[in-house]
């Protein structure tokens, strides 16, 4: 629990940060930021990949869970959705902060294979690696929006304490390889965020975060047989 600890006090401490500069970032600022993260994300993503790839008994169901991942959230039109709610214009400045902050912190691998690597292997690389993320990210949110910003670090906290929880519950189950196929397509998921950050290819990742549900399915079938 330690990682989700550190990932939230970064946002409170992020926050605090980023709502004393009273006049927010400006956008050449910004754009380094966001490109600093971009380049973190194919880093990291790359990493996971790599690494964990040669330990997969299974080497292309990271292939099909992309496929099927991305036509069901295709389907569900999760990024288009997502865009439109952070886009939308109807209440205030702050409640839009609010939402897109929210959305960019939990809605994301990092903040879902994370919490389960951390329950069930101890690692808290992508835990720590989000954090240092967020604890950008909420200082360009809080110098825009606010000090209210802070108020996303409870959100996060219960996001990832309940795949954590989860995680627990079913250790046996996600341990050793139900964690390297997540790993893998994790990974590049992490590397497509990345490319959309750097404005190379807009992957529309989020359309392809049903992918991770596919290697359970699988290991939860062949349990059956």
């Amino acid at each position: 629990m330690i990682g989700t600890l550190v990932n939230t006090g970064c946002i409170i401490a992020g926050s605090i940060v980023g709502s004393l500069l009273k006049k927010g970032l400006g956008d050449k600022y910004q754009n380094v930021l966001y490109t600093a993260m971009g380049l973190a994300s194919l880093a990291l993503g790359v990493n996971t990949f790599v690494q964990n790839l040669p330990k997969s008994n299974f080497p292309v169901l990271f292939i099909l869970s992309l496929a099927l991942g991305g036509i069901a959230g295709t389907a569900m039109n999760l990024d288009g959705r997502t865009k439109v709610l952070i886009a939308r214009r109807g209440g205030s400045r702050f409640a839009n902060g609010f939402i897109s902050a929210c959305l960019l912190f939990c809605v994301g691998t990092f903040s879902i294979v994370g919490p389960i690597l951390s329950a069930t292997t101890g690692d808290n690389t992508f835990l720590f690696t989000n954090a240092t993320l967020d604890l950008v990210t909420s200082m360009v949110f809080a110098a825009t929006y606010g000090w209210g910003i802070i108020f996303t670090s409870i959100v996060l906290f219960c996001w990832q304490g309940s795949f954590y929880l989860l995680a627990k519950i079913a250790a046996d189950f996600l341990q050793g390889g139900v964690v390297t196929e997540l790993s893998i397509v994790g990974g590049v998921l992490i590397v497509s965020s990345g490319l959309s950050l750097l404005n190379i290819k807009d992957c529309k990742t989020l359309n392809y975060l049903p992918a991770l549900l596919v290697p359970v399915l699988w290991f939860l079938i062949q349990g059956l047989f």
